[in-house]
């Protein structure tokens, strides 16, 4: 038995959206030096990314990892970041979905920014120091 998708968007959905904003997080001046330090393959960045949403939209099991760890692991990624991410984020949600699908899609992913903003700061990368104050 099958689980239903959380929302109706499609595959297609999914891939337009991740393309469209990594075209605009590249450019960005406080996100396109982060990703630009860590990611060399955007192809294939982005084909994990649409894996990450195509679990967490349509429940699809074919991305198994670790969003936190990776983004505690890189090191300069800041709590701060992620109102960034989530503006640039909406902004193409409105532009290429209905109104009810972006604002669903949105909600979900806030709800997963906040999770990634206030777990960055317990996090600490691979060989990082803890900050204990």
């Amino acid at each position: 038995m099958s689980i239903p998708p959380r929302l109706p968007v499609t595959v297609d959905q999914i891939q337009k959206v991740v393309a469209r904003f990594y075209a605009r997080a590249r450019v960005d001046p406080l996100l396109g030096p982060v990703f630009g330090a860590h990611v060399t393959d955007w192809e294939q960045h982005e084909a994990k990314v649409v894996r990450f949403w195509r679990n967490a939209l349509l429940r699809e099991r074919c991305y198994n990892g670790n969003p936190m760890q990776v983004h505690a692991a890189a090191g300069d990624v800041k709590a701060d970041h992620f109102a960034v991410w989530l503006s640039l984020f909406d902004t193409v949600l409105r532009q290429e979905l209905s109104p009810a699908l972006a604002q669903a899609w949105s909600a979900l992913a806030h709800r997963i920014g906040r999770g990634l903003s206030y777990g960055l700061p317990l996090s600490c990368g691979a060989n990082a120091v803890p900050d204990l104050s």
